[in-house]
């Protein structure tokens, strides 16, 4: 459908790892544009090299005033001057940003615009432009328009409303936490040497975290982190002390940790009976 993909939900929930599995699978390179707040056309499409064009400017400037010697008025000197200029705005002083690299590339791209929600609605606007075009108008070279559609994926957080003129335009699917089943066999294939019982547990843990209202859940990086540091540490189990000593790994504010660890137990009973169901419906 050449549409672009709008895929939402939690942050770290793989978002940004599926557009890298889709440009892995279709052997694309990956374009990324890293949104933000104040992200401007500069930066995202194109900007001039003004460093290179001074420089230029000073190496040809004997050459430049040659031209105009032969100018037989002021009018005469200013259109071999602007003729002279004009060479200077070129693709050679061109700096493509990610979306203008993803136009021009001779060959078909996924092109990434993630968290879209960081950037301002100014510049959701000019997006929609791109998007709905597939080209850009650069008023020194004129209009270039894509060699090859992309394959857009575009990711939010939901950190802000989206605009419904985006949405129209894009398809959409929501990306939520995987369920512990699931979560469980990321952590056994990311990490080989870690037993089922410690995997239900944890999956398990940070289930009951998740359900909590946290400024920022555990995302699934960090459960594996998580994870990987109690292996390190030669856990085979959870207990307080240790889940009390980590759980910076998997809560990154200070409130967050303070709520955590005042449930602490309870968290605990609550995720072991959880694991414990997991564990049976296995052997089922």
């Amino acid at each position: 459908m050449e549409r672009p993909l709008l895929l939402e939900g939690p942050a770290g929930v793989g978002k940004t790892g599926l557009a890298r599995a889709a440009a892995d699978a279709l052997g694309r390179p990956l374009l990324r544009l890293q949104c933000y707040e104040g992200l401007d056309e500069a930066k995202a499409l194109y900007e001039w090299d003004y460093a290179k064009q001074m420089l230029y400017t000073q190496l040809l400037r004997d050459a430049i005033a040659k031209e105009t010697l032969s100018a037989t008025s002021i009018a005469e000197a200013a259109i071999t001057v602007a003729r002279s200029e004009a060479s200077f705005f070129s693709e050679h002083f061109l700096l493509s940003r990610p979306l203008l690299t993803a136009l021009k590339s001779p060959a078909p791209v996924v092109l990434l615009i993630d968290e879209v929600d960081r950037a301002d609605p100014e510049f959701e606007a000019f997006l929609l432009e791109i998007l709905s075009e597939l080209q850009v108008t650069i008023p020194e070279l004129g209009t270039i328009r894509a060699t090859h559609p992309p394959l857009v994926l575009l990711t939010t957080n939901a950190t802000r409303e989206m605009t419904e003129a985006l949405r129209r335009r894009c398809l959409h699917a929501f990306l939520d936490y995987p369920p512990p089943s699931r979560e469980i066999a990321i952590l056994r294939m990311r990490l080989p040497g870690i037993e089922a019982k410690l995997a239900a547990h944890v999956t398990s843990f940070v289930a009951a975290l998740r359900a909590m209202d946290l400024r920022k859940a555990p995302s699934i990086s960090e459960t594996i982190d998580w994870a990987q540091a109690l292996l390190l540490l030669g856990k085979r189990a959870l207990d307080p002390e240790v889940v009390e000593s980590t759980l910076g790994l998997l809560l990154k504010h200070q409130s967050d940790r303070v709520e955590a660890e005042a449930k602490l137990v309870d968290l605990l009973a609550k995720s072991e009976a959880a694991a414990a169901k997991l564990a049976k419906g296995e052997e089922g």
